[in-house]
């Protein structure tokens, strides 16, 4: 899974290291305290992030990043890509 959001983030040219460097904590990227991140909110942290990236990181398909979503989608990033 973690190898497909990968693939699909440097395939939709997300640049990693911009994402890492601009990422902070789910509660701070989650401004309206919903408990998920939507495609709007996320792109404030990351001015960079796709709708297509966003789409890929959201597996049950909710139109919002739960917590683990959204961590899975940093820490991902945060990798080096193989």
């Amino acid at each position: 899974m973690k190898k497909i959001i990968i693939s699909s983030l440097v395939v939709l040219g997300l640049s990693t290291a911009a994402f890492a460097q601009a990422a902070t904590d789910f509660a701070s990227v989650d401004t309206d305290a919903s408990g998920g991140v939507s495609l709007a909110e996320a792109q404030v942290a990351w001015p960079d992030l796709t709708e297509e990236a966003f789409t890929a990181a959201d597996t049950d398909a909710n139109g919002d990043l739960s917590a683990e979503e959204y961590d899975a989608l940093v820490a991902a990033t945060a990798a080096p890509a193989n």
